[in-house]
């Protein structure tokens, strides 16, 4: 292999002694490394989208004609490619993910999920051996991605049907997940060079799977190792047996189970729903995805749409963020000024927490990552927001000037007790859960609800189920210790006008609320 330009610069210079000459070609070749893989990472996106319209249409093709031979081996490709794209985008990142407190084993359930879609996982009996709740300081979809990418390695590694087994304990208070499996083991000579890029002893794998495995571990601070099979004291042994250790985790509230989805009312009518993108393959899968359901619209750009909703009703604008002229966003403002009870779903494929931030105080029903998982639950989403009840309201409760205020920290509920008299309303402060109301003792609905996202009493999404209890069709905004991207999503599905960081102090935290519930 010839030596790259940069590179060569780089060894004269140090060869002459000439340190001058030899920082210049060090950042030369730094810049030149930069730009190489950020291409490639912009490249590689970009094959996302047409493996989302190849991957959506053979979901759909299942439910037609079952998962037959060629059917399932294409799927498992698909995936496959995805898991590429995917690894090698996480490893050419240098920006660290947002971190929270969040269930280590709800995340691993959900790797194990998105393991049993890809078909070659069927020859695999998988088994889940959770000992007891387990929390962590990290982010949940890199959990997710760290845990998938364990569980698939240990399938390539088993010819045939096998077992792979995963075990989530403690040990010495720190939580700890182990992936077993019984396959042909690790060859010596790749044993020492087993985290680094490009390095496998499997013909399936590419060698990215385990150094994005090292860098997630290392981003949540956890060790990640080899250890010797008798750890686990299974029978038969297992051949490789990996084990990833996180710190031990500060004393905070243990995240509660998510609530059961509702299940999706029938429609009475049929609905128009339609779908904005510029890429014609994503137009398509949504319209035979849902055409049987309701009527389909297709715009390319967002002057297109503005055009078409200005010719007639549409019951969901589902739009991607990033379109030619107009964005997604600003398209969701202008369908707003047309009817301010627009419903509108919007799809990235480039996330961020700005973007769902402004989604979230847009109003927006929900905010999908491209690429999907399956298409068949974008469906059960869709067929949701179609049917749903109108967005709520963004705006103070007429009538009444009480604001009900979920927070145990006393501190931020001082703040939020003068922040609210500042807008001339008054807190009620709860620091446990209230009680449902009774006839005999009935509760007036709150002009508003501000809840803590982390309320001991009901930490998390049941914060948020509680407050939309608690204000019977009220407004509610969120308050996070630390604003993720997990947070702004789930803020946003449940209906939230806004999501505040927590040590905002009073003059800035009442402007912030007086924008969101819009008070004049």
């Amino acid at each position: 292999m010839d030596t790259p330009a940069s590179l060569a610069l780089l060894l004269q210079a140090l060869e002459a002694g000439d340190l001058r000459a030899a920082r210049a070609a060090a950042a030369e070749l730094q810049r030149t490394r930069q730009g190489s893989t950020q291409l490639a990472a912009e490249v590689l996106h970009e094959l996302r989208q047409p493996l989302l319209g190849v991957k959506a249409y053979t979901q759909m093709l299942t439910e037609e004609i079952g998962s037959r031979g060629a059917l399932r081996q294409m799927l498992a490709q698909v995936e496959r490619m995805e898991q590429i794209i995917s690894d090698f985008t996480r490893l050419a990142s240098e920006r660290p993910a947002p971190q929270q407190v969040v269930s280590l084993v709800a995340h691993v359930q959900a790797a194990t999920r998105a393991f049993a879609l890809n078909p070659d996982s069927a020859r695999i009996h998988l088994e889940v051996d959770v000992r007891e709740e387990l929390t962590v300081n990290g982010n949940g979809r890199l959990l997710e991605q760290l845990a998938l990418n364990l569980l698939n390695n240990a399938r390539d590694a088993v010819t045939g049907p096998g077992l792979v087994k995963v075990v989530l304990t403690h040990e010495d208070r720190a939580p700890v997940m182990y992936v077993a499996d019984w396959g042909r083991g690790i060859p010596d000579a790749v044993l020492p060079r087993l985290f680094e890029p490009y390095v496998t002893g499997s013909k399936r794998g590419t060698g990215l799977g385990l150094a994005v495995c090292r860098r997630i571990a290392r981003e949540h601070h956890a060790q990640l190792e080899i250890v010797p099979p008798a750890v686990l004291s299974l029978q038969p042994a297992p051949t490789t047996v990996f084990r990833v250790r996180f710190p031990p985790p500060e004393s905070t509230p243990t995240p509660l189970p998510a609530p059961a989805p509702l299940a999706p009312a029938p429609a009475s009518v049929r609905r128009r729903l339609l779908v904005v993108d510029d890429e014609e393959i994503i137009r398509s899968v949504f319209k035979d995805l849902m055409s049987r359901e309701c009527e389909v619209l297709e715009a390319a750009h967002a002057e297109e749409a503005l055009a078409l909703l200005e010719r007639g009703r549409v019951d969901l604008i589902l739009t991607d963020k990033n379109l030619p002229g107009l964005s997604g966003l600003e398209l969701a403002r202008r369908a707003r000024q047309l009817d301010p009870h627009s419903r509108v779903i919007l799809m990235t494929g480039y996330p961020s927490l700005v973007t769902a931030q402004e989604a979230l105080e847009l109003g927006l029903l929900d905010y999908l990552l491209k690429p999907f998982d399956d298409i068949r639950e974008v469906r059960v989403r869709l067929r949701e927001a179609l049917t749903g009840a109108a967005p709520r309201p963004r705006g103070l409760r007429p009538g009444n000037r009480r604001v009900d205020v979920l927070e145990d920290n006393p501190v931020s509920a001082r703040r939020l007790t003068e922040a609210l008299a500042l807008l001339g309303l008054e807190a009620r402060v709860l620091t446990t859960a209230p009680a449902e109301p009774t006839a005999e003792s009935p509760v007036e609905p709150p002009a508003a609800v501000v809840v803590s996202w982390d309320f001991a009493a009901a930490h998390g999404r049941q914060a948020l189920a509680l407050a939309r209890r608690l204000g019977q069709g009220a407004p509610f905004v969120v308050l996070a210790e630390y604003l993720s991207q997990e947070t702004m999503l789930e803020s946003l599905r449940a209906g939230a006008s806004g999501c505040l960081p927590r040590e905002l102090e009073t003059p800035e935290l009442s402007r912030e609320l007086s924008r969101l519930l819009h008070i004049t």
